[in-house]
């Protein structure tokens, strides 16, 4: 953690949550799949002068003075992505994944044409048209899925679909899929009706850098994705045109510079586009395609563990940094609430999530995903991912009476009981310090 002295000086009261953040953050296990851990390097950028200074517009065509050095930083954090990704134009602007997800709907769509994602409760994204998203409130959103039996995207559905609601825009990627994202098959697809197909590879574009993914380059014709997941960077986003998606429109990337700004966004926030860059500059390096090749072992070690230990794996394992456990075998439908209280408790961060067929409903679903991107951060490999098996496994089994009641207006109290009552568990207290142990054991950023 970087000194906050000033902070403290004046301000005690934000300076006392961000250390309790600080050591809940060193003294716990972070396996939220879309959570990771940033150099000091690329938290200093984030943190610098460059915070102070207004750039509406592009490099070279600013609406305000005093940007020639701002500038030159946005021009490396381009050029940077641009030779990682193998694409021919980047924007680096977008303040999140959401808003250059909808920067991509601008570009491409009027308002009320079709566009087809990936359901969000099998597994996809908010902003891939669902419906309390502007993306499903002002296009036309039909959702494609997956098969129920091993939660790999049903093909025949999304042709069928695609033949007959002829979308203008068709997005492969999301936030809970265990497998290898098909971009071949998208694309082919894509073509029959001339869609866009945007790649959403937020969560895997460090593992693409590396080489332990298959790129989206040679299929898609857009590219977005956030800078903070295994990429290691700010709390940012990208879109990027492949040299596919130019032959299809030459003018794109004047229409993502035009849908950034000013469609969605004013000035944007350079002193984050200057630690985008130190991320790629980071993603560079032969030690991170070490880190994403040890992610992916992690995740492999850990889903072989889980399942020695009867836990139901939707895709029973993992292709990449992510595993999602289907817990209604344990707690019938809804268990993905209690797992993740209790791990919380515990000192392991998972997040709750729907399954293929999801028996429940997305606040109460009845999985978890997890995944290795933050503790491969920290140096963790599959010896300690023994241990974190052997801890989800006895943290979770010591809750396994409990079950969501059938009258939803007894959850409110059944869940209060819930989360007193765990506190009194022996296998949790046992446990926890044991996790804290382990987790002091490493750094925050070890390579």
């Amino acid at each position: 953690m970087l000194p906050i002295l000033h902070i403290e000086k004046i301000d005690k009261e934000i300076a006392q949550w961000i250390k309790r953040e600080a050591e809940r953050q060193l003294e716990g296990l972070e396996m939220i799949p879309s959570e990771n851990y940033v150099s000091p390097a690329v938290l200093e950028a984030t943190g610098s002068i460059l915070t102070n200074k207004y750039s509406e517009g592009y490099p070279g065509k600013r609406y305000y003075g005093g940007n020639q050095y701002v500038d030159e930083v946005e021009k490396i954090a381009i050029s940077r992505a641009k030779k990682l990704f193998g694409v021919e134009y980047v924007n680096v602007q977008p303040y999140s994944g959401s808003p250059a997800n909808l920067a991509v709907y601008m570009a491409t769509c009027q308002p009320g044409d079709t566009i087809m994602g990936l359901d969000l409760t099998h597994g996809g994204h908010l902003t891939h048209g669902w419906n309390v998203s502007a993306t499903g409130i002002f296009y036309k959103s039909i959702p494609y899925h997956v098969k129920k039996d091993d939660g790999r995207i049903d093909f025949i559905e999304l042709e069928n679909l695609v033949l007959q609601y002829k979308p203008k825009l068709i997005w492969v990627g999301a936030t809970a899929y265990v497998y290898e994202f098909p971009f071949e098959q998208l694309a082919e697809i894509a073509q029959k009706v001339d869609a866009y197909l945007a790649a959403d590879i937020a969560h895997i574009a460090g593992l693409v850098i590396a080489g332990v993914h298959k790129s989206p380059v040679p299929y898609a014709d857009i590219i977005t994705t956030t800078t903070h997941k295994t990429l290691r960077g700010p709390r940012g986003a990208m879109i990027m045109v492949t040299k596919k998606g130019l032959e299809k429109d030459n003018f794109l990337p004047e229409k993502i510079n035009k849908a950034v700004f000013p469609g969605l966004q004013g000035g944007p926030h350079e002193n984050v586009i200057s630690a985008i860059a130190v991320c790629l500059k980071e993603a560079e390096s032969p030690e991170f395609t070490n880190y994403a090749r040890q992610v992916i072992r992690n995740a492999k070690r850990l889903a072989e563990e889980l399942k020695s230990k009867g836990f139901k794996l939707v895709g029973n394992g993992t292709e990449n940094h992510m595993i999602l456990v289907d817990l209604t075998p344990i707690f019938g439908a809804g268990g993905g609430y209690f797992a993740q209280y209790v791990l919380e408790e515990a000192g392991i961060t998972v997040n709750k999530n729907t399954i293929p067929g999801e028996p429940s409903s997305p606040f109460y679903p009845s999985g978890i995903r997890l995944g290795t991107p933050a503790v491969t951060t920290r140096g963790m490999k599959e010896k300690e991912m023994i241990k974190i098996a052997d801890w989800i496994a006895k943290v979770i089994k010591s809750v396994k009476n409990y079950h969501l009641p059938e009258n939803r207006e007894e959850y409110k109290i059944y869940l209060e009981n819930f989360k007193k009552e765990i506190k009194d568990i022996e296998a949790i207290k046992k446990i926890k310090p044991q996790i804290k142990k382990l987790a002091l054991r490493f750094p925050l950023f070890a390579w």
